[in-house]
């Protein structure tokens, strides 16, 4: 207690020591005050004063009509800081008061202070960004809550708080008001922001949890930019310096006590094995000194050792319970287990093996009839037996995710056909109707009610010629679109003009060309006798050919567009066809059957080559731009490879789908190929076909594309290249069509 008093009455006498010094210092402020006001009253100024003031540091108080007369904004500020209080009247010693304002001077007129200095020299940076009025920093807003003023400016001034207006008037007000959404409250500065465009952008990229700018890309490559091939050299290639190295006493002691025993003889070493001078020329291998030295004998395998569960008394944790034996019963005979512990009160209670016999005879029986023989084990590296592939990303460009998505069928799509230029793209579903769209855009351009389900699409390879085969049922219609200029439709309709038809040498012609006005620019409809399953362009654009499984030996057809004329193949059929497609280069003619597909040389008319695919089902087939290679699609989910040159077996059989391959396409210009199922995937592979014949073709799978549903158990039905970009068209059975891009 008494170190507190102490304490005290220390701090009462340097309290009553600075007391006069502070009355001292107030005095002469309020002198300098007084003096200042009088010669404001009096209009004039001070001579020191009157050389540096301008008019852009008079303030004139004129509003309340008491005090008119020049100030510096300096000392005002230091009026301010000085005085005692922060608002009120500041009182001068005379009979004069000066009404100060919250912003730190007088009541000064709106029209004047703009002729205030500015706060700062103007910034030479080049960003665009507007400073803060308020300057308060991080000190708490929640400290400015019982003031008229919310914070300073840049210039020192106070910031006064805005009059709260009704929340019912705000709340109509904002209902009024169209642009009320994207405004928003600054409490820190006290006003209303209205957003920009950009930046209710930015806004809405970060609620997504994207980066605030468009052109930001999240997944960029990753550059090493300290790590090369052929590095030979850390980052740093400076030597250790001797400084660090320290020998080591324990390592000379080691080493002289080595040399002193080799010296000594004591430690020796193994002398080189020499290699024998003579060795038995016509000697076998198995007679060697090498492996004379190994054991003949081969001891039997060691069963495990017994344990606990093998004695006669066993714990009951090592018996088990009836539902585990009934469990038992129910494995396979090599899992079950060959021992099952039960507990017996005596060794003499234990019953005698029943297999014993039937152990002894199995032995010795083994033992006669398959004596050991020691075999060699060969050792090799299950990894050094893959096939070496590249890498996949050696192998880009192919396609890996999906673009765009052509929503607009109700039915499954149930085929799709691209044009020669690669801008459209045609489709054709079981709702009868087919659809052509726009391929950059996903624009669908025309759509065609044909009535029934539209069983396969084929667009003319010509890119002058935009003509449209459509298989419906057992007609053919061969549709024009309407697209291209004005001298391609003149072409096209007097192309697709039925004048006189010809007829072959045939009683009853197995096509009948009829001139369809239905559609608005013209169309050939071709009546066959049965139901067709597809139809192929030859590259010139005037041949086709359709497949009629049921039609016996006219059951494919080749039609000549130009001359009208209709006549079947002049081959014998072995089987059901179910598909057929023209060689891209030659007058070759592919036709698929069920369990083979036959090779036709349409100018010798005769058979070239027969290929036995041995699977289940052919269901389709797709031909190498380059003509000498061939993949079949099967019902069983199996992809073969054929290579003509080199046999009519397959080079590659690739079992990729669990369900049924619907369709396989090869692109036209890189070396991809794909194929699409029923499990709702394609599959993209790289197959490089080469020029030199020794070099057999290269295939690399490279990518699982998924995004299609099932519907009534099929999934994807139709897949196709782009014939410039390295991009695949599927069509599925959920209505949709997607793009999938590299």
């Amino acid at each position: 207690m008494g170190v507190v008093a102490e304490k005290k009455k220390k701090k009462n006498r340097k309290d009553s020591e600075l007391k006069p010094v502070a009355e001292k210092e107030e005095a002469e402020i309020a002198a300098e005050a007084q003096s200042d006001e009088d010669e404001n009253l009096s209009g004039g100024t001070s001579p020191s004063d009157s050389g540096s003031e301008t008019d852009s540091d008079r303030q004139e108080f004129s509003e309340d009509g008491e005090f008119e007369g020049n100030e510096s904004p300096v000392d005002s500020g230091a009026e301010e800081s000085d005085s005692s209080e922060d608002e009120g009247a500041v009182k001068t010693g005379g009979d004069v008061d000066v009404s100060v304002s919250d912003d730190g001077r007088g009541d000064a007129d709106e029209n004047e202070s703009s002729e205030l200095p500015c706060g700062g020299e103007e910034s030479d940076s080049s960003e665009d960004e507007v400073a803060p009025r308020n300057t308060i920093g991080d000190v708490p807003l929640k400290w400015y809550k019982d003031e008229e003023h919310i914070g300073y400016d840049i210039t020192g001034k106070k910031l006064k708080k805005k009059e709260r207006e009704d929340k019912l008037d705000a709340f109509l007000a904002s209902a009024d008001d169209s642009k009320n959404w994207h405004k928003i409250y600054d409490e820190y500065n006290d006003e209303e922001v209205e957003l920009t465009k950009e930046e209710t952008k930015l806004v809405r990229r970060l609620l997504k949890g994207k980066a605030p700018h468009a052109d930001f890309d999240p997944y960029a490559p990753y550059v090493d930019w300290f790590k090369w091939d052929d590095a030979i050299h850390p980052l740093s290639n400076a030597p250790e310096p001797k400084r660090r190295f320290i020998p080591s006493k324990w390592e000379a002691k080691r080493v002289a006590k080595l040399v002193r025993a080799i010296r000594e003889g004591r430690i020796k070493f193994d002398k080189p094995k020499e290699e024998p001078r003579y060795y038995l020329l016509w000697g076998d291998d198995s007679s060697s000194t090498e492996k004379a030295g190994h054991l003949a004998y081969i001891p039997p395998p060691k069963p495990k050792l017994p344990g606990h569960e093998e004695s006669y008394n066993p714990s009951l944790e090592y018996i088990p319970t009836q539902e585990e034996i009934n469990s038992y019963q129910l494995m396979y005979e090599e899992d079950r287990p060959k021992f099952i512990p039960r507990r017996y009160t005596s060794l003499r209670s234990i019953p005698a093996y029943e297999s014993a016999v039937k152990d002894s005879f199995e032995r010795c029986l083994d033992l006669y009839l398959c004596p050991r023989v020691r075999k060699k084990r060969l050792n090799i590296d299950p990894e050094s037996l893959k096939p070496k592939l590249p890498s996949r990303k050696d192998l880009k460009p192919y396609p890996v995710a999906c673009y765009l998505e052509y929503r607009g069928h109700k039915g499954a799509v149930t085929s799709i056909s691209t044009d020669a230029s690669g801008q459209w793209i045609a489709s054709g579903s079981s709702d009868g109707t087919v659809r052509i769209w726009e391929v950059a855009t996903g624009r669908c351009l025309r759509v065609w009610e044909i009535g029934e389900s539209v069983q396969h699409v084929a667009w003319n390879p010509l890119p002058e010629l935009h003509i449209l085969a459509i298989v419906v049922g057992a007609d053919l219609l061969i549709l024009n679109t309407g697209l291209g200029t004005e001298v391609d439709q003149k072409k096209v309709k007097e192309l697709l003009h039925v004048g006189t038809v010809t007829t072959s040498d045939d009683k009853t012609p197995a096509v009948s060309w009829l001139q369809d006005d239905r559609y608005k620019h013209g169309a050939i409809r071709l009546q066959h006798f049965k139901t067709v399953s597809s139809v192929e362009w030859h590259r010139k654009g005037d041949y086709l050919s359709t497949v009629m499984p049921a039609g016996q030996s006219k059951a494919v057809l080749i039609h000549q567009l130009s001359k009208k004329l209709t006549q079947a193949v002049p081959f014998k059929l072995h089987g059901l066809p179910v598909t057929s497609v023209f060689h891209p280069t030659r007058s070759i003619f592919f036709i698929a059957t069920k369990k083979n597909v036959r090779v036709y040389d349409l100018l010798k008319q005769k058979l070239i080559k027969k290929l036995e695919t041995g699977l289940r089902e052919v269901s389709s087939i797709a031909i190498h731009p380059a003509g000498d290679n061939v993949i079949v699609g099967s019902r069983e989910g199996k992809l073969s490879w054929f290579d003509m040159d080199l046999s009519s077996q397959p080079y590659r059989t690739l079992t990729c789908h669990p369900k049924d391959i619907t369709s396989v396409a090869f692109h036209r210009s890189y070396p991809l190929f794909a194929s699409c199922s029923d499990d709702c995937t394609a599959y993209v592979f790289h197959g490089m076909v080469y020029s030199d014949l020794n070099q057999n073709p290269l295939i690399v799978p490279l990518e699982i594309l998924r995004g299609h549903s099932s519907s009534s158990g099929r999934g994807v039905l139709d897949c196709k290249f782009h014939p410039r970009q390295p991009w695949l068209f599927t069509a599925g059975a959920d209505s949709l069509i997607k793009l999938y891009c590299h």
